[in-house]
């Protein structure tokens, strides 16, 4: 396969945004994306409006929070006023979680044995209130079938929640299927899109989900604190968050207790007071994203992850991810014996990856990864498990 050089890869002007590439082959922007040098300039921005107005920075923090929103809203097709920023998305399913009564007969949780695990916790624990979880297992560990998914869903079941992309194997679940039979039946669809935002064009309006959440770190480029929450517009004003705080009430500063009272917008899903400078540090990755387009970066990394998997063919290693680009998300997993202690190597060396336990090395080539670097990988892979120092 030819290589691409910066003429025609116009994705690759982006490199001079990312220092770090500099010293190093970066293949980890599944789990953690490469840091922008605007990144320092706009965490010194949260710092000064900290040092110069003290109190007063709150005037422009809280309005970062809507701004913030703004910015993931453009990314996947959100009407205004529908995202709200968090930490984490552990903490937004448990918001979520704390929408709901878990009454019979409608108790059924249904989630797939590749979801994160973190999420599976999360709703596991639910089950001390009354949730019943069915959990649609894995043929083969790489894909889950959209007919398990759909038949699992029945009037019984309130909620779904489920994963765009895998983050084990890069499966791209069909989730129009999924949101379709879960409204068919009364039940809401809550879509993680951590594995697909930042790497392919994501419309939670198109795909039909109630709920739908994901965060900065992995390919938005910008590192841990900057998570999200969408909610349907028309489902806004239906909840009253059981986990709440003062940031969730119509009047936050009018200090009234006890019992809350909800904002009448996408603010009630909010709890305590929210965490600012990430979302000063994910500004930077946001923006990038959003001057490049979803569509612009997938058809980029349809591309690159195709070379890799040839290069993981040339080698014999065991793929598990699937093979069709329709498929198949911004990442690609291979195994062979020893992948294990392959890939801290790698990571000592400064190839940086990472490898899940049954799944095997994953690998992320992202809008600012060129050619060269893909091969440059697989070559120290092939130095090391020959014994080259």
């Amino acid at each position: 396969m030819e290589t691409r050089s910066a003429a025609d890869d116009p994705l690759l002007k982006w490199r001079s945004e990312f220092p770090s590439l500099e010293d190093c082959v970066y293949m980890i922007s599944h789990s953690l994306g490469c840091l922008p040098i605007r990144a320092a300039e706009h965490l010194e921005e949260f710092l000064e409006l900290w040092h110069k107005k003290s109190i007063n920075a709150w005037d422009d923090w809280l309005g970062e929070v809507n701004r913030a929103a703004a910015r993931i809203q453009r990314l996947i097709g959100a009407p205004d006023g529908t995202v709200m920023m968090f930490t984490n998305v552990s903490w937004v399913n448990s918001i979520l979680a704390s929408c709901f009564d878990f009454a019979e007969p409608r108790s059924k949780v249904v989630i797939n044995a590749l979801e994160f695990p973190s999420v599976s916790y999360v709703w596991k624990a639910e089950e001390r209130r009354g949730a019943r979880v069915q959990v649609v297992e894995s043929p083969d560990n790489i894909t889950v079938p959209t007919e398990a998914m759909v038949q699992a869903i029945d009037e019984r079941t309130l909620l779904v929640p489920t994963s765009h992309v895998i983050f084990r194997s890069a499966y791209i679940q069909d989730v129009k299927a999924i949101a379709a039979r879960a409204a068919s039946v009364g039940a809401h669809v809550i879509l993680d899109c951590y594995q697909s935002i930042g790497v392919m064009p994501v419309d939670v309006v198109d795909l039909g989900v109630s709920f739908a959440c994901g965060g900065s770190v992995k390919y938005m480029c910008g590192g841990p604190g900057a998570a999200w929450l969408y909610v349907r517009k028309d489902l806004i004003e239906e909840f009253e968050p059981r986990v709440t705080g003062w940031f969730g009430n119509e009047a936050p500063f009018a200090f009234t207790m006890p019992a809350q009272s909800y904002a009448d917008n996408i603010w009630r899903y909010m709890g305590g007071t929210p965490a600012i400078a990430p979302l000063y540090q994910a500004k930077a990755g946001a923006e990038i994203i959003g001057q490049i387009g979803g569509r612009a970066i997938r058809e980029k990394s349809l591309r690159s992850t195709q070379r890799v998997i040839d290069r993981v063919d040339e080698r014999g290693f065991t793929l598990n991810t699937p093979r069709q680009p329709a498929e198949r998300g911004g990442s690609v997993v291979f195994d062979f014996i020893g992948a294990a202690d392959i890939a801290r190597e790698l990571n000592r060396r400064r190839f940086f990856c990472d490898h899940r336990p049954g799944a095997g090395i994953r690998i992320a080539p992202h809008f600012y990864n060129t050619d060269e670097e893909t091969d440059l990988f697989f070559e120290e892979v092939d130095r090391i498990r020959k014994g080259g120092g």
